[in-house]
């Protein structure tokens, strides 16, 4: 006997076996025995969804003499005759080879004729949106007013494509993607039921690579047992056969992008290209990858939603903290666009080296959301280096030194010294390092709080109460407001836990602005740095 595909050998026979469309399943199953059989059906849906082959079981059980609950017994002769092709009951068309006029009119004219045996001859038309618009007008009477023993089946993946006036003749069933849980259930049951040896990861991974699809998944599943044929077949293995990429090589090019390294991105192209892996399975798997980051970090009920074990899980909430949404929304428009130019590209792996570039180098783009991230970057290394205090530079000398490495000039700072009492220096000391990071936060509910605040400086202002000081009139104005005083003293009562008040002033002409502030108490120490500008 000669060797059948595993999606030919197992397709579904009766209902029961038809797996991910419980409601359709359910709704056909009552016409059959509640005997309110339709005229004309509409099943839409993805590839490899079960259109076909639930058109085929209910062709078998409208014409069954014993059926059971709906299904086909597949035991009598007029099921038989269709499993085996012999019934003229059930005539199969497929409409990409078979679109013009004339096919239509051939139905037309054998529709006449009731059937010579069994009850309903069943006419399943596949990829019925192929069908050109004369073939249309010429099925629309029929559609409409078929003779009683007639049904029309029409199978199509792309139901936009169907005219309004035959989508309103015909019950419309649309079959849903199949879950990752129900494709990988029914995997391990082949598997189990063949005698093939393979692990639980590796079924998953398949399933997940079908998306939604039960015959690509066996399929699939096909190519990765030849392939590996007499062994357990492996989640590496698996990986190996399908070009595919292990997540963990998704976690280290992240953490390249993020801290751009764009040569170890290119480094780690490179080994995929070495290893022969399909360059556009790369770049839809690292786009799903994206995609589960940021459902990690915007949904509340993530975990619901992304089918993974919980080590999975648990590396994944960590490498969520390293980047914002913004920035994952941005890293998954660049690889969106490239996985459309991979399509018709001669040179893949050039595109891919120019969009990780891109990715490293938000700079090269000037696009808002490329802005955004060079912003935030901006921000974060402002935070990450040290507030430059006036004590920071009194603490300074400065040295300038000419070509020939000679001194020429050294200019020491004059300071006014500050004697404070421990509470006030300390409430002084601890605001003016946060400084940069409160007016950023109050920013982003005041819009006008950065810019007004940019050349500010804070000083004591008496008992737990701080002094800012403006240079610039306009920025004085709108620090002065008492709503944007409020905020302040608010945001500093809830992170720091303290009642702090603020008040204003401008900084008088002549006035010294070097100064350096000193706990009553404690011993004043100075650091000497000096600083050589070579030129």
């Amino acid at each position: 006997m000669s060797y059948m595909a595993l999606y030919r050998k197992w397709r579904p026979v009766v209902f029961e076996d038809v797996k991910g469309q419980d409601p359709i399943v359910q709704t056909l199953k009552n016409q059959i025995t509640s005997g309110r059989i339709g005229h004309a059906y509409l099943f839409c849906g993805t590839r490899g969804t079960g259109k076909t082959s639930v058109a085929k079981i209910y062709a078998r059980a409208v014409n069954c003499e014993n059926p059971r609950d709906g299904s086909p017994c597949n035991e009598c002769a007029a099921c038989r005759a269709i499993l085996v092709g012999r019934s003229m009951n059930v005539i199969e068309i497929d409409a990409a080879s078979n679109n013009g006029v004339e096919n239509i009119r051939e139905i037309r004219e054998q529709v006449q004729y009731p059937p010579a045996e069994g009850k309903y001859r069943v006419y399943i038309i596949d990829e019925v949106h192929m069908l050109s618009p004369g073939a249309f007008n010429a099925l629309l009477k029929t559609l409409e007013e078929p003779p009683s023993y007639v049904i029309f089946i029409l199978a199509t993946t792309e139901v936009h494509k169907i005219p309004i006036t035959v989508l309103s003749r015909c019950q419309r069933y649309d079959f849903k993607r199949i879950s990752l849980e129900t494709l990988s259930s029914r995997l391990k049951e082949l598997t189990d039921a063949e005698e093939i040896p393979v692990e639980e990861r590796a079924l998953r991974y398949i399933a997940k690579t079908a998306d939604g699809s039960m015959r690509d998944a066996l399929s699939l599943l096909e190519q990765c047992v030849a392939f590996h044929y007499g062994t357990t077949l492996t989640y590496e293995n698996a990986l190996e056969v399908l070009g595919a990429v292990d997540s963990t090589v998704f976690s280290n090019l992240l953490r390249a992008v993020l801290e751009k390294r764009t040569t170890d991105c290119i480094r780690i192209l490179e080994e995929m290209v070495i290893q022969g892996r399909e360059l556009g399975q790369f770049v839809s798997d690292f786009i799903w990858y994206l995609r589960n980051l940021l459902v990690l970090k915007s949904a509340d009920d993530a975990e619901a939603l992304l089918e993974m074990s919980e080590d999975n899980l648990k590396l994944l909430r960590e490498e969520a903290k390293l980047a914002d949404t913004d920035t994952l929304m941005r890293f998954i428009r660049i690889f969106s666009d490239l996985s459309n130019q991979l399509r018709y590209a001669s040179q893949k792996r050039v595109l891919i080296e120019i969009a990780l570039i891109r990715l490293t180098r938000p700079q090269m783009e000037e696009n808002l959301d490329s802005i955004l991230q060079r912003l935030t970057d901006l921000e974060k290394r402002m935070d990450e280096s040290p507030a430059l205090t006036p004590e920071l530079l009194e603490q300074m000398t400065v040295r300038t030194v000419s070509e020939t490495g000679k001194q020429t000039s050294e200019q020491t700072a004059q300071t006014e010294k500050v004697m404070l009492p421990k509470a006030q220096y300390e409430d002084l000391m601890q605001i003016r390092k946060d400084w940069t990071g409160i007016i950023r936060d109050l920013g982003k509910s005041i819009g006008s709080i950065p810019p007004a605040f940019r050349e500010s400086e804070l000083e004591p202002g008496g008992e737990q109460c701080l002094c800012i000081v403006f240079q610039n009139p306009g920025n004085f104005q709108i620090g002065s407001r008492p709503t944007v005083l409020g905020q302040l003293e608010q945001y500093v009562r809830e992170k720091y836990h303290k009642d702090m008040n603020f008040k204003v002033r401008m900084r008088g002409p002549g006035e010294v602005t070097r100064k350096m502030y000193l706990c009553e108490g404690e011993a004043e120490q100075v650091i000497h740095t000096e600083i050589t500008i070579e030129d």
